[in-house]
């Protein structure tokens, strides 16, 4: 390609099984230009990175003349499919995607507009989810993805990267089941940039969460990413998620030995009035977290199912964070944790 028809943005968009939510995705990439072009007339490049699906996701990203790269690891993970996408790119500037998203059709101008100074390297906005009425799951989970906007420790999945920062931090760690996001942007900042949390919509993220095996499945891989990720930058200039995980620990601790403790009084007593101590310490403990999740969202109804949310979820998390230990005990990879 003649450099003067070099594109100003590359987009890398992963996907595995994602069906018409991959369509969709690309699809409004592609309108994210025509309705606001960024600061180059050249539509951004689009490259769709697809680790072994079986739906047809390949074919039907062609279709929509986008630049389909296939990869059959044997283990799978999004930060290889992500790696393999910008190794390729045109774009000095990446704008990661997930094949589950929506991209705002401003985002890009404001990003690449926070990509103005030369500390900041990486630059995202806010993920919401697409269909928070769908479950109780979901509903619940979209305020997981509010956070306070400015310079932050790191970033999610969707986000927009300097070429240059990546080449020179390495890319992604292909080794990690997950956490490869918050990972690399610690090395990131080690090497002197920021990561920028804009005040701005980015997407609009299907979750598709419906039922308590996909709940418990996704918070599970969460405690296996904050031990792994946690362990992997112990010592480092930018730890993470050490205090996280021993607050975990400590949580899920305090919630079973309540719950101990409650039954066998109730046992000793022949009462079910330790029963109902402890449920009225757990509705106190949940109403003290959505008290404290105000700033995230108006509705009481949707902020006392989110402070019982963040206490429920400690436990997949802690039981994800043994499991990551028992496997490094017994040197064993774990092949994917998929939820949906």
């Amino acid at each position: 390609m003649a450099n003067a028809q070099r594109p100003a943005l590359s987009v890398v968009v992963i996907g595995r099984n994602e069906g018409d939510r991959l369509v969709k995705c690309l699809e409004s990439v592609l309108a994210s230009h025509s309705v606001s072009p960024s600061v180059s007339t050249v539509p951004p490049e689009i490259i769709y990175v697809d680790s072994n699906s079986s739906d047809g996701s390949p074919e039907r990203a062609a279709a929509l003349g986008v630049h389909v790269i296939p990869v059959q690891p044997q283990r799978p993970s999004a930060a290889l499919g992500r790696n393999a996408g910008w190794r390729v790119a045109q774009a000095d500037t990446i704008l990661f995607l997930d094949g589950d998203t929506l991209l705002h059709p401003d985002f890009i101008n404001h990003a690449l507009t926070a990509l103005h100074d030369p500390q900041v390297a990486v630059v995202w906005g806010h993920r919401r989810e697409l269909h928070p009425e769908q479950s109780l799951y979901n509903r619940v989970l979209d305020l997981d993805w509010v956070y306070a906007a400015g310079e932050s420790e790191f970033c999610g999945g969707d986000a927009l990267v300097r070429k240059s920062v990546l080449e020179q931090v390495g890319g992604f760690s292909e080794d990690l089941i997950a956490g490869e996001e918050p990972e690399l942007c610690q090395r990131i900042r080690a090497a002197g940039y920021k990561i920028l949390h804009i005040d701005q919509p980015m997407t609009l993220h299907d979750l598709a969460i419906t039922s308590w095996q996909a709940y418990w499945r996704r918070a599970f891989r969460a405690g296996y990413a904050y031990a792994e990720v946690s362990q992997r930058l112990a010592g480092s200039a930018f730890p993470l998620w050490q205090s996280d995980c021993r607050r975990n620990a400590r949580h899920s601790l305090v919630l079973i030995g309540i719950a101990i403790a409650a039954i066998a009084a109730a046992v000793s007593l022949q009462s079910l009035l330790p029963l109902c101590a402890m449920l009225g310490l757990y509705l106190g403990l949940s109403l003290r977290s959505a008290s404290r999740a105000k700033w995230k969202q108006a509705s009481p109804a949707t902020l006392l199912l989110y402070g019982v949310h963040s206490h429920i979820q400690q436990l997949p998390i802690t039981v994800g964070q043994l499991s990551y230990w028992w496997d490094r005990w017994r040197q064993r990879r774990r092949f994917l944790i998929e939820y949906k």
